[in-house]
């Protein structure tokens, strides 16, 4: 395996998928201590406010104690009367209550949340999300900044990528963390391994590293070895053809991909919503209705700019005017070569060793089962 890549998590709650991409910047469990990963659901949003906050030993439970801006504190607490059992379990707690403290003048205290069975909010139980989100509510009206959003690394953003073209959908968790989930429809078990199973192919091709629950496996799949490179990376292609020109019209050669008329990568994109659009409005349903008008406006609006940017191309194609500094540039760098227009070609071309992956040591293989590709991506070749 790849120690320095991502940890893909895959799991299963209820009848849905979710799947969790852990950084490797993340400490490893040996610098977080039990007590604190136990509660890390409420102290990473806590944290993620700009709030210093400590799990510790309560009454017969750990708590959450959090500092507010305004030198009074927010503790959250599990049932204190009695030990229970989910303190050896490791399982939510059935209840929580919230409060706010100050005992320096002028001295405060508040419920902010009790869903306690006597409590005003007894009908949530021991959900989270909705603990946290009366506790959002009264911080913001504290005036405490609001939760800043995480960069996300290259790394995580590659996964994404695999992720989302193996079908599955982006989706933000209460506590502010980034996620991805099969589609609510997914409910099928059997459709459920299928799909999985390839993203999990995938991304040990790309070197990430796996957990996921045996369930969620169809051993029966052949194991994804290779795949086409996909359109966005071969128009990617483009963006470096541009990047090493030197006269301008080497660097409008890519920009007539884009817009040649009935074959460039603008025309099918619209022609692609249109299409998407007549077969959601073939549905009639007034959503769907919906749906449609919207892609149809704005397949309108992209053909506009594809006409716009055509007229811009024909102003500049013109031109074989030398950019003087990249010029410079290419004459003292031997490798930077001027491209030639059928460097564009080349680009948008496949290659025979592209998209080649190797699983990872360490990932079984299945001796008998024939490498095959996951479903096709789109050609890099609109139209053509």
């Amino acid at each position: 395996m790849f120690p320095d890549s991502s940890l893909i998590t895959f799991e299963k709650e209820g009848s849905h998928v979710r799947t969790w991409i852990n950084p490797s910047t993340v400490p490893s469990t040996d610098d977080i201590s039990e007590r604190d990963h136990r509660y890390g659901y409420l102290t990473t949003p806590l944290r993620q406010r700009g709030l210093e906050c400590i799990v510790e030993f309560g009454l017969s439970d750990y708590i959450v104690h959090a500092e507010l801006p305004d030198g009074s504190s927010l503790i959250i607490s599990p049932p204190q009367e009695t030990p229970s059992e989910h303190s050896e379990l490791g399982e939510p707690p059935g209840s929580w209550t919230a409060t706010r403290h100050r005992s320096a003048e002028p001295a405060v205290y508040e419920v902010v949340y009790d869903s306690e069975p006597d409590g005003p909010d007894a009908r949530h139980g021991g959900d989270v999300r909705a603990l946290l989100a009366a506790v959002d509510e009264r911080l913001d009206r504290l005036g405490v900044p609001p939760r800043q959003k995480r960069e996300r690394s290259d790394d995580e953003l590659a996964a994404g990528t695999v992720l989302y073209r193996a079908g599955f959908v982006p989706a933000v968790a209460f506590g502010g963390e980034d996620y991805y989930r099969l589609p609510s429809a997914t409910t099928d078990p059997a459709e459920q391994r299928v799909v999985v199973t390839r993203a999990v192919h995938l991304l040990q091709a790309e070197g990430f590293n796996i957990s996921c629950e045996p369930d969620l496996l169809d051993p029966s799949l052949p194991l994804a070895r290779t795949y086409e490179m996909s359109l966005g990376d071969r128009l990617g292609h483009l963006a470096q053809v541009i990047e090493a020109a030197t006269r301008a019209d080497e660097a409008v050669a890519p920009l007539s991909e884009l817009t040649a008329p009935g074959d460039g990568v603008l025309p099918r994109v619209v022609e692609i919503l249109n299409m998407t659009a007549e077969w959601f409005e073939d549905f009639g349903g007034e959503a769907d209705y919906r749906y449609a008008n919207r892609l149809y406006l704005i397949a309108e609006d992209l053909d506009a700019y594809a006409s716009r940017l055509q007229a811009i191309r024909g102003n500049l194609v013109d031109s074989h005017a030398v950019h003087p500094s990249r010029a410079r540039t290419a004459a003292d760098s031997p490798s930077l070569q001027p491209p030639s227009p059928s460097r564009v070609s080349a680009a948008l071309a496949s290659s025979p060793s592209a998209g080649q992956h190797t699983v990872p040591a360490g990932v079984p293989a299945e001796p008998s089962a024939p490498t095959v590709p996951p479903p096709a991506r789109p050609s890099s070749a609109p139209g053509r």
